[in-house]
């Protein structure tokens, strides 16, 4: 299978317009290099220039479409943008929301990273990231993931005390990617 060719920055920036204070994408005017004739790139213009880019939501929630024939994410496009070059890592979402793509909330991530930033799991008993219900007891387990293993912090009578022993090792472990709610 042949490698995936992505437009380069220079071209992304010939073709779209980004907000980095409301981190929309926008369709530039096309010139006559991106087109075959004259009413081809009448039409292209419009139909697409001004308008806003890459606003498909794909099944994981990040916005995405195709530039240049090229399947892209929003925010790896901005990120070329931006800083001249596609990433070679992850781009996390620094709050969390996959659809904002504002330059202020996007960085450059390992995949570890990125998973530390993950939302608490859908189900959470007791609505409270790193909280278990020890079984058997009215007591609560606090636990956190740390390169792959887990870590126990230790049994609490209560689930915001187990919580708060939870967010003090995730900014210890975790760092700026720590996520306690």
């Amino acid at each position: 299978m042949a490698a995936r060719i992505l437009p380069t920055p220079e071209q992304l920036r010939e073709l779209l317009r980004y907000e980095p204070d409301t981190g929309k994408l926008f369709w530039k005017e096309r010139g006559l290099d991106f087109s075959r004739c004259k009413s081809q790139q009448q039409r292209w213009n419009t139909r697409h220039a001004g308008k806003e880019a890459l606003t498909s939501i794909n099944n994981s929630g990040y916005r995405n479409g195709h530039v240049l024939n090229s399947a892209v994410l929003a925010h790896r496009v901005i990120w070329a943008m931006e800083t001249g070059k596609w990433p070679d890592v992850d781009i996390d979402h620094k709050s969390g929301d996959r659809l904002d793509n504002r330059w202020s909330n996007l960085r450059q991530a390992t995949k570890l990273q990125n998973a530390r930033n993950k939302a608490k799991t859908k189900g959470t008993t007791f609505g409270l990231k790193g909280v278990a219900a020890v079984a058997g007891s009215l007591r609560f387990q606090a636990r956190i993931s740390v390169l792959g293993k887990l870590l126990y912090l230790g049994i609490f009578d209560t689930a915001e005390a187990a919580h708060a022993a939870y967010c003090e090792a995730a900014k210890k472990y975790h760092g700026e990617f720590a996520r306690t709610e």
